[in-house]
């Protein structure tokens, strides 16, 4: 069974068929699913979404484009939803210099107190990074990130960044990129990698996997993932989904 390790099903792409697509999950081969806050709005969907539905985790956590919306009082807030018992990891939190939403610093800023948040309340990153691979990796180290625990969603660096957090026993969260046939960095990595670092994810809507690049995305696309990263490490699709579900059990305690 496939464990999704970072959706958005609170995102408006699913208002439409939100519930059908999600009661098909355990049926097609889907046993669990983390979904990922962003926002503030997305924050409560989130807990709306893990109590409606057995299978569904959540994280909790600003996206570093939403920072602007970070507080005091809702750092406290989050806290307290960190607390729930389905909440699974704090994120997606981390850097991005792509869109520049918001100033560096705050970016950093919030990245930081988010993370000691996970470490204070045991629970492991979900750390989002574009075009920030420097300064991503460094507050990482600087702050012992490897202590806390937690996966690079969306993996987009080198294979020298990669061995970096492998080195510190982060996981590399791996998505439809890697259908892409212009994605040679990723399946470098992926080659790379061994099997027990890396996770599933979607991060639908986004980033569908060829043959369906450009659409959106969903759960049920994980195959092509899992077929991908079988071809490149010439090893079975089974073990793909066997030992990155192991692997996301392991980081992510609370699903059960």
């Amino acid at each position: 069974m496939i464990f999704e390790s970072h959706a958005h099903y609170d995102d408006e792409a699913f208002d439409a068929d939100r519930e059908e697509l999600l009661g098909m999950m355990r049926d097609h081969g889907v046993e669990y699913i983390v979904n990922a806050s962003a926002s503030v709005r997305g924050l409560y969907a989130t807990v709306k979404l893990m109590e409606q539905y057995p299978f569904i985790y959540g994280a909790v956590g600003l996206h570093p484009d939403e920072v602007g919306d970070m507080t005091d009082e809702l750092m406290e807030e989050i806290r307290m939803l960190c607390r729930h018992g389905k909440t699974a990891a704090v994120g997606e939190i981390g850097l991005d210099y792509y869109w520049d939403k918001e100033k560096h610093e705050l970016q950093k800023k919030w990245f930081e107190a988010q993370m000691e948040l996970a470490r204070e309340e045991k629970l492991p990153l979900i750390v989002h990074s574009r075009e920030a691979s420097a300064d991503t990796l460094d507050m990482v180290k600087a702050l012992r990130g490897g202590e806390i625990g937690g996966v690079i969603h969306c993996f987009s660096y080198s294979k020298e960044t990669a061995r970096e957090y492998l080195d510190m026993g982060l996981y590399l969260g791996i998505g439809g990129v890697i259908t892409f046939k212009n994605a040679k960095k990723l399946k470098e990595v992926v080659e790379y990698a061994p099997l027990s670092s890396l996770l599933l994810e979607t991060d639908c809507p986004y980033l569908a996997p060829v043959p369906y690049r450009g659409k959106r995305n969903h759960s049920l696309y994980l195959t092509y993932v899992a077929q991908a990263i079988a071809r490149l490490k010439g090893i079975s699709y089974e073990e793909v989904v066997s030992v990155t579900s192991e692997n996301a059990k392991q980081l992510f305690t609370r699903v059960k």
